[in-house]
């Protein structure tokens, strides 16, 4: 009887491999959406969201993906069928603008970061499903000037004219 546990226990353990498998998208074909922060004035950081749609060759629905977002993993929330959406966000000077590489790993290739990053590397050599670009051009801070600064200077202006008029008419 105990023999036969143990041997129902080691056929589970020897199939479980097997039936816990990774998804795998094959030739992934891939369409972004991507939003990035673009005033300054109105925010205390800037954000970053992208939009992904994948659909993959060997028709594989089930992926979860993890993203490469400035070195720090994070894992891509699924927002439908086949969409996934990764966000972050950082001080203003954090992020200046420029382009960000945001590489895409399924559960493999996020397993294969994490051992290089253990092992005392960044993790750039292992290769991502796919990458989006993402191109932000940067915060804008507002005007030089304030706006209130500007109607006050010209109101005055006006008053002292308005004045100088009125003594140059009375004298």
């Amino acid at each position: 009887m105990a023999t036969s546990t143990k041997m129902l226990a080691l056929a589970i353990l020897a199939v479980l491999p097997v039936l816990m498998k990774a998804s795998t998208c094959i030739g992934p074909q891939v369409t972004s959406n991507v939003y990035t922060t673009s005033e300054a004035s109105m925010s205390i950081s800037t954000v970053f969201v992208v939009e992904v749609a994948v659909k993959c060759n060997n028709g594989e629905k089930d992926l979860l993906l993890f993203a490469d977002v400035n070195g720090h993993m994070v894992p891509a929330t699924q927002s439908g069928t086949g969409k996934f959406q990764v966000s972050w966000s950082d001080e203003h000077k954090k992020l200046p603008a420029g382009t960000y590489g945001v590489r895409f790993f399924d559960e493999e290739g996020y397993n294969a970061v994490r051992k290089e990053k253990r092992s005392g590397t960044d993790g750039s050599t292992v290769t991502p499903i796919f990458t989006v670009n993402v191109k932000h051009s940067g915060t804008w801070t507002g005007p030089y000037v304030q706006t209130e600064f500007v109607a006050t200077c010209v109101a005055l202006l006006v008053w002292y004219m308005a004045y100088r008029s009125k003594s140059f008419l009375m004298s």
